[in-house]
């Protein structure tokens, strides 16, 4: 006797109350038909549900099979597949044979519905018994006027033929004399499929025969023939020259699936460049003429794993231009995936072509027209900040096109948006740098549009630039002027106190005026004078100059560069000029403009009082052009460029590495290792699965013996498990923690250490923190001195430090005693199982910095010694990476601060700030100094981090 088939339980419904049997019957006996169809769901869920109904069964044969409603001969299809139709000795039941009487009446019914129905049902029978008389009705059907009944005739006799092949031997030849004379499109899919899996050379005869009208057929068989060809070619690729053409066709069918899958097929066959190329373009016209933005991204993939084969680079790279018609789309993601794209396949021969076509973008996307393109201004502003970005990449990649680049990017620095300003700048700063040659052409154009920015970001930035590449007396000229006009009148203080008191321009000031204002003492001891009118004698269309207002604003940040700026301009200044006078004029406006922003920030007037970095910054500018040493000098003009060439070679590298790092070790065609084939060295059984799973999931390194390898398997297995229990207590339980991703797997060995049966031995388990038990354990019966393994899963649904807490309950056989308790040790979970390293951009972590509301400090008491070391102790602890760039972090200092990121498999960003020192004049043995700063979006998360660097801060003595 075979098995059983298994068919879904439905769950009836809490207020569910089965009928009994005399009840079925009389409603299937007197009912209508709304109450017969109702009983026979009634019986159906009743037998899905395990309850036998043998009773019923000539009821239902005699008071429903001769209705013609189609909603009862729809219910009856799914009794009779649902009944069992078998003795408990394998026949077949007798009543069947009334059954299948019904069936042939309904294959010969003149409803087509009725007749379609009842073969779909045929194809789910698995009694041949039943199938045998109903074969001639079955062929029959295949002769029907309507389409509906034909293609169900076609699944019906290939699922009989696959189950049963002796009832029809001869389906293929059946079936390939209807496929010659059929005219409807699907029953020719259906047949033509059943030929492909039953018969495929009758399959490629047909095809043989009518290759030249594939073109005219429908799609639904179309995408059948692309099927079997690359079925065919695949197995045996002699076949190839027969279908090629035939895949040529296909890529100019009316049907989007058709031309991708014939497309896709056209490229796993052949590798000719005419190939490459008839695809390629075939997925082009997709992305532009297909609306849904989810197939444009679906096909860009398949362009993206197209490049990835060499052989097939130099045919896409002539089609560069092809592919920039995508960024007429409006969606971003498509645009963004479009111009990564292009930008890896940027040649010498195309990089003009691809250039000019970026900067018509840029140019489009600036303003109202087209390059919006119906987007919002967050997209249009994306879209920009990525175009930027590439032409950034191109020419750092061809240096040649810089010099046309720039220029057109220069004009976004005065635009409203800040982001595309930003982006623009980092541009700037990296292709001066890099490109001597354009550094005149640059600094020119920044001084002419120096006034006219508007942003404080972008001005400073701007003006760091102009600081560090001001080389010639010219420049520098134009720069303190330009800064002076951005400043406005100086001193600060004093023309902003005649505004206020509404002195004029020869500073007399009226009668009432004088009574009206009153003297107020700054912070440095001076007076100022304020009037009662305040500021309402300031007159509102007043435009007060950029660098004035933003220092009004309170946002003196600006002052450290200016700053700067201005010690670096007077040391060149001092160096190319000879007349002491003229020195000591330059130097003496310089100073000047540093300490007329320095008294304002102090003076009470702006919105903000200056900073105490702001304010050391400037007096530390100020004490070197006071005292002109040329060590401080060198640091000022020299060092600060080497350390931007410094951090954009780290970049470099890094970028370098990353792309290294993503290259496969394994590929899919290499060897496979068996372990009954394995030599004595390598390692066998659950060693060398598990050293194979921890390269896989990228815990285990690639380097290293496998000897070694499998031992720290072993050792990683047992830092895994957890006692429990006491060694005295009657019960030992010790549990191996299991943390996969979201699941937690408790493998819990108790051993009962008593003589006696313990019975009904339960493991309680409870959580705290976002964990959540599955399923609880069931109760078991432990012999003495005997053992068993419990298993629990438990659901993460975020980084946090969890706890888990139980206890063993369990009677002893013939204790007349309450049940006995064993209290178990909590578990902690460790929230490093769930923290990966990861990558963002320095914008990209001030941002989350900025946003994340969630900080946690924890000031450091460690025995480490030294900076890096306590640095790579946190990295190594914390499963975080360091974004400060190695290079910046070495030299002897006593200082280091550096930003730490990660993520969490939740999708949770961690953020941390390492600010360490070692104080000056402290011996070799004097443990590092300082804090961490922890700041994530949760409070779990920022909390859970903290605890783990304050447990692991100091280093092990063992």
């Amino acid at each position: 006797m075979g098995e059983q088939p298994c068919y879904t339980i439905i769950h009836p419904g809490e207020h569910f109350s089965p009928p009994n049997e005399q009840q079925l019957k009389h409603d299937l006996e007197h009912g209508d038909n709304k109450i017969k169809a109702q009983t026979l769901k009634t019986i159906i869920m009743m037998i899905l549900n395990g309850d036998r109904l043998p009773n019923l069964l000539m009821t239902i044969i005699r008071f429903t099979l001769p209705s013609n409603d189609h909603a009862i001969k729809k219910l009856l299809l799914i009794v009779w597949e649902v009944w069992p139709k078998t003795t408990p000795d394998g026949k077949l039941l007798h009543e069947m044979i009334l059954v299948c009487d019904a069936y042939r009446k309904d294959l010969q019914h003149p409803n087509e519905f009725v007749r379609g129905s009842t073969l779909r049902f045929l194809c789910k029978l698995k009694e041949p018994e039943l199938l045998e008389p109903l074969m001639p009705s079955i062929r029959n059907c295949l002769e029907h006027r309507h389409g509906y009944v034909r293609r169900n005739a076609v699944l019906a006799i290939y699922t009989i033929y696959k189950n049963f092949e002796q009832l029809i031997p001869d389906a293929p030849e059946l079936i390939q004399s209807f496929l010659e004379g059929e005219q409807d499109p699907s029953c020719k899919r259906n047949a033509f499929m059943m030929l492909i899996h039953v018969d495929r050379d009758r399959a490629l005869d047909y095809l043989t025969g009518c290759i030249d009208q594939v073109s005219d057929f429908n799609d639904i068989l179309q995408l059948v023939i692309v099927e079997l060809v690359y079925k065919v070619c695949y197995a045996n690729p002699n076949e190839r020259p027969r279908f090629i053409r035939c895949i040529y066709n296909l890529l100019n069918s009316t049907s989007a699936a058709v031309r991708y899958e014939a497309a896709g097929t056209l490229v796993t066959l052949s590798s000719s460049p005419t190939a490459i190329k008839a695809a390629a373009q075939c997925y082009i016209e997709l992305i532009v003429k297909e609306s849904d933005n989810n197939v444009k991204l679906i096909v860009l993939d398949r362009w993206t794993a197209l490049k990835e084969f060499s052989t097939h680079r130099k045919v896409l790279e002539d089609l560069v231009m092809d592919i920039l018609r995508v960024l007429s789309m409006a969606d971003l993601e498509v645009r963004k995936k479009t111009l990564e794209l292009v930008l890896d396949l940027i040649t010498s021969k195309n990089i003009d072509e691809v250039v000019m076509i970026l900067k018509k973008e840029v140019t489009s996307s600036s303003g109202n027209g087209e390059g919006g393109r119906g987007g919002d201004e967050a997209d249009v502003s994306s879209y920009r900040q990525a175009l930027v970005r590439t032409l950034h990449a191109c020419s750092v990649k061809f240096a040649t096109v810089a010099p046309s680049v720039v220029p057109l990017l220069l004009e976004f620095l005065c635009d409203s948006d800040d982001k595309t300003a930003e982006s623009v700048l980092v541009f700037v700063r990296e292709a001066v740098e890099r490109s001597p040659d354009l550094k005149p052409a640059i600094v020119s154009r920044l001084l002419d549009i120096f006034s006219t920015i508007q942003s404080v970001e972008v001005h400073r930035s701007t003006l760091w630039i102009l600081g560090e590449y001001c080389t010639d007396m010219t420049d520098i000229t134009k720069l303190v002027a330009a800064i002076r006009t951005s400043l406005g009148e100086i001193p600060i203080v004093d023309s902003e106190i005649r505004k206020q008191a509404g002195e004029d321009e020869e500073g007399s000031f009226d009668d009432d005026d004088k009574s009206k204002s009153s003297r107020l003492v700054t912070a440095d001891g001076t007076y100022i004078s304020q009037s009662a009118l305040s500021t309402a004698a300031v007159k509102k269309d007043e435009k007060i100059p950029p660098l004035r207002g933003y220092l009004l604003d309170g946002n003196f940040f600006i002052s450290g560069v200016l700053a700067g700026t201005l010690t670096k301009l007077a040391i060149r200044y001092l160096d190319q000029q000879t007349e002491p006078r003229s020195c000591n004029a330059f130097v003496a406006e310089a100073m000047l403009i540093m300490a007329s922003v320095l008294h304002l920030g102090r003076s009470g007037i702006p919105k903000k009082p200056i900073t105490e970095d702001d304010n050391e910054r400037i007096s530390t500018c100020l004490k070197v052009l006071a005292e002109r040493n040329k060590f401080i000098n060198s640091v000022f003009d020299v060092r600060s460029r080497e350390a931007l060439a410094a951090m954009l070679s780290a970049r470099q590298n890094e970028k370098e590495e990353k792309e290294e790092s993503q290259k496969v070790e394994t590929h899919a065609d290499d060897g496979i290792v068996y372990e009954m084939l394995s030599g004595k060295d390598d390692i066998v059984g659950e060693n060398k699965f598990d050293a194979s799973l921890l390269q896989a999931t990228g815990i285990g390194g690639v380097g290293g013996s496998q000897g070694q390898q499998g031992s720290l398997v072993s050792a990683s297995k047992l830092n895994k498990v957890v006692q429990l229990t006491g060694f005295s207590d009657p019960v030992y339980a010790e549990t191996y923690v299991n943390v996969n991703q979201y699941d937690i797997v408790l493998d819990v060995l108790i051993v009962n250490q008593t003589a006696d049966t313990l019975q009904g031995l339960s493991l309680e388990l409870a959580t705290l923190g976002d964990l959540k038990l599955v399923e609880r354990p069931g109760s078991v019966t432990i012999g003495p001195h005997d053992f068993v393994n419990i298993k629990a899963s438990i659901k993460v649904s975020s980084t946090e430090n969890g706890i888990i807490f139980g206890n063993i309950v369990y009677d002893i056989v013939g204790s007349t005693s309450d049940r006995n308790c064993v209290i178990l040790n909590n578990i902690h979970i460790d929230i490093m199982d769930y923290i990966q390293p990861a990558n963002c951009t320095d914008n990209e972590f001030r941002k989350m910095w900025m946003e994340f509301e969630w900080e946690n400090k924890i000031n450091l008491n460690t025995n480490i010694t030294d900076l890096n070391e306590f640095l790579d102790h946190i990295l190594a602890k914390t499963n975080m990476k360091s974004l400060t760039p190695r290079q910046a972090l070495l030299g002897d200092c006593c200082f280091l601060a550096a930003n730490l990121y990660a993520r969490s498999i939740f999708g949770e960003d961690a953020l941390a700030n390492v600010s360490i020192e070692k104080p000056f004049g402290s011996g070799p043995e004097t443990p590092v100094q300082g804090h961490v700063r922890i700041r994530a979006k949760t409070q779990g998360m920022a909390l859970s981090l903290g605890d783990k660097i304050t447990a692991c801060q100091k280093r092990s003595t063992s």
